[in-house]
């Protein structure tokens, strides 16, 4: 990349670099890698709650890996969202973003006085928003019913959200 790293974050420069030319751009905050390929590439960035600026990030985990990003925005543009949403049993889904919040937000400073992130999986509150978020989350280690469900998608199985995996 041309422009300079930007100057605060989490993760190493190899690895800034790697995820801005994956992204297209530098990410605004503080991330972690916490998913990697066979190869060592990023595959899932786990964001800052917070931006540089001060602005809430209420996405904690990023997928970025072009090919699978790629896969589910197919899913997403064959009516995966609302698929996913009518196979996943709403009460478990709740409980789910509830989770995710409450690991965000367990990151947020206790001194922190501006706005906070909101919402679960993607920053929506209920249902489903988006399945990247979710299988990023799902990939990460978070027990996510719709990351399930887009897990057996890409792996041309039913959509079953017992399964686990990962």
């Amino acid at each position: 990349m041309d422009a300079p790293l930007p100057p605060r974050t989490g993760a190493d420069d190899d690895d800034r670099e790697l995820v801005a030319g994956l992204l297209g751009r530098w990410p605004e905050g503080l991330f972690d890698v916490v998913v990697r390929d066979d190869a060592g590439v990023p595959v899932v960035i786990r964001n800052h709650p917070l931006l540089d600026d001060g602005r809430p990030m209420p996405t904690r985990f990023w997928l970025v890996a072009d090919e699978l990003r790629s896969r589910i925005g197919t899913l997403e543009s064959t009516g995966g969202v609302r698929a996913a949403e009518a196979d996943c049993d709403p009460a478990e889904l709740a409980e789910a973003h509830d989770r995710y919040a409450a690991e965000r937000d367990a990151a947020i400073p206790e001194d922190h006085e501006g706005h906070r992130p909101s919402g679960g999986v993607g920053g929506t509150r209920q249902g489903v928003k988006c399945l990247h978020a979710h299988y990023a989350w799902f990939l990460a280690g978070g027990d996510d019913p719709v990351g399930r469900w887009v897990h057996a998608r890409l792996q041309g199985r039913p959509a079953s959200t017992e399964e686990s995996g990962g």
